[in-house]
């Protein structure tokens, strides 16, 4: 018997097989769960690398930032589940301009697409996927980056990560009397597509192999999507308005 044997799942942010969503998508499939996919932009890539799992699932096309996709989705998610008992939030996307040591010159323009998708687009999500969910409710996962302290680099992205945070708390308490529960999760740095556009990456790694007590493995993202999976699951039943910390305990250390 799997974690998540009967889920059906919406997994967002799948872009090549070295997505941490990617990972979560195979590890949820093993313990039991029908998925089904979002994509945005290049559909062709998303559904080729949706064949690279053990049960290639349906991708359907979701621009967070689109209201025609957001007012249909739960139309189109239908189509091949009959509900939803979780959904995973992993989309986080903001101009070049906003990262890389350009903060005092990004414009607001720029800015705003950053808070937009990265940030205000869980709330879009939730609201969207709201009425797939039973009356026995379900759980909504995001991935962060924590955001309670300023990062080289990473700029107005870490503006809009707070964003997140602070909209996953409100979410939680709006969304509590429907049994829905809305969680983060913090992960260290992984080595994906969407890091490797982030100018100074490397200097997250660093920090993290020197710093982190348990060790950190930038190319492994099986520790975020196990912990996310247990989100996911019936665990943790009382749990939400949470931000776990999934980074080999960076966080808790000083210098």
């Amino acid at each position: 018997m799997g974690l998540l044997d009967g889920k059906r799942l919406l997994i967002t942010g799948v872009i090549t097989d070295a997505s941490i969503a990617f990972t979560i998508a195979r590890l949820a499939q093993q313990e039991g769960a029908q998925i089904v996919l979002t994509g945005f932009g290049r559909m062709s890539l998303v559904e080729r690398v949706a064949r690279k799992l053990a049960d290639p699932p349906p991708v359907i096309e979701l621009d967070v930032a689109n209201t025609e996709h957001l007012d249909t989705l739960a139309e189109r998610v239908r189509e091949h589940v009959d509900g939803l008992d979780g959904v995973l939030h992993a989309i986080g996307f903001a101009p070049a301009s906003c990262l890389g040591g350009g903060f005092l010159d990004a414009p607001w323009e720029d800015v705003a697409t950053a808070i937009q998708v990265s940030a205000f687009s869980l709330k879009s999500l939730a609201v969207a996927a709201l009425p797939l969910f039973g009356e026995s409710g379900g759980s909504i996962v995001g991935l962060d980056f924590d955001a309670r302290v300023a990062w080289p680099a990473y700029d107005w992205m870490g503006v809009a990560k707070a964003g997140l945070e602070s909209t996953a708390r409100y979410l939680a308490r709006e969304l509590g009397p429907r049994k829905v529960r809305v969680n983060l999760i913090a992960a260290g740095p992984i080595r994906t597509m969407a890091a490797k556009s982030i100018p100074g990456f490397n200097q997250f790694e660093d920090a993290w192999a020197e710093r982190a007590p348990l060790g950190w493995d930038n190319e492994d993202a099986e520790p975020v999507a196990r912990s996310t999976l247990a989100l996911l699951s019936d665990w943790f039943p009382a749990t939400t308005g949470e931000l776990v910390h999934v980074d080999g305990g960076f966080h808790a250390m000083g210098v």
